[in-house]
C-alpha cells in the first residue's frame, strides 16, 4: 500500500516510549497527535525539557505553541549534530531492526499492528543496558516505589496547622 510514517516521544529518564501516531503521509498532526499521546500519558509539570531533531514538524509554530502552553522547553539538536539526538535515533533504529526490517507488511493496518505490539514489547519486555539491564515498565515501578515512601514521610513530617474556634465560656 505504500509508506507508513511514524512519529514517537522517548521518556529519557525511563526509556519508555510514551507517544506514537502513525500517518501515511508525514504532516504536521502526525507528530502533534504523537506529543498529545505523551501529554496524555505523562501531563509533566512545567519546566520539562522536550528535545528533538531540526526536523520541521518539530520546528514548527503549532508544536512549539503547544510545549509552550504547557510551560515545556524546547531543545533542538545542533545543526549537523547527529549526536545530540543519539538515544531516539537509537530508538528508530532499533525499532526497524527488531520489527520492521525484512518484513513485507500486506497492509498499513498490518504494519501499524505489528509497530504498536512491538512498542508494548519495547516498554515491558526488552531490557534496556542503560538502565541496568531492566525494563522501562521495570525501571519506573521501581522508581515510583522508592519514591512514594519519600513523599509520604515528608507529608507525615510536615507540621499540621489546625484551627479551633474558641468555645464559649472557656479561657
Amino acid at each position: 500500500e505504500g509508506w507508513l510514517y511514524l512519529a514517537l516521544v522517548l521518556d529519557l529518564y525511563a526509556r519508555k516510549l510514551v507517544g506514537w501516531a502513525m500517518s501515511e503521509t508525514m504532516p504536521q498532526e502526525l507528530t502533534l497527535s504523537a506529543l498529545d499521546v505523551a501529554l496524555g500519558w505523562r501531563d509533566p509539570d512545567a519546566g520539562l525539557v522536550h528535545h528533538s531533531d531540526r526536523g520541521s514538524q518539530y520546528a514548527a509554530q503549532d508544536y512549539r505553541k503547544k510545549l509552550k502552553a504547557r510551560g515545556i522547553t524546547v531543545s533542538m539538536s545542533r545543526k549537523g549534530d547527529c549526536w545530540d539526538n543519539a538515544p531516539m535515533e537509537s530508538v528508530n533504529g532499533t525499532l526497524k531492526v527488531e520489527c520492521v526490517n525484512d518484513v513485507h507488511f500486506e497492509t498499513r493496518e498490518e504494519a501499524r499492528q505489528a509497530i504498536i505490539e512491538y512498542i508494548g514489547y519495547y516498554n515491558t519486555e526488552r531490557r534496556h543496558s542503560r538502565l541496568g539491564n531492566i525494563t522501562p515498565a521495570e525501571f519506573e515501578r521501581r522508581w515510583r516505589a522508592e519514591i512514594e515512601p519519600k513523599e509520604q514521610s515528608l507529608a507525615l513530617a510536615r507540621p499540621r496547622v489546625t484551627h479551633r474556634r474558641p468555645v464559649p465560656g472557656s479561657s
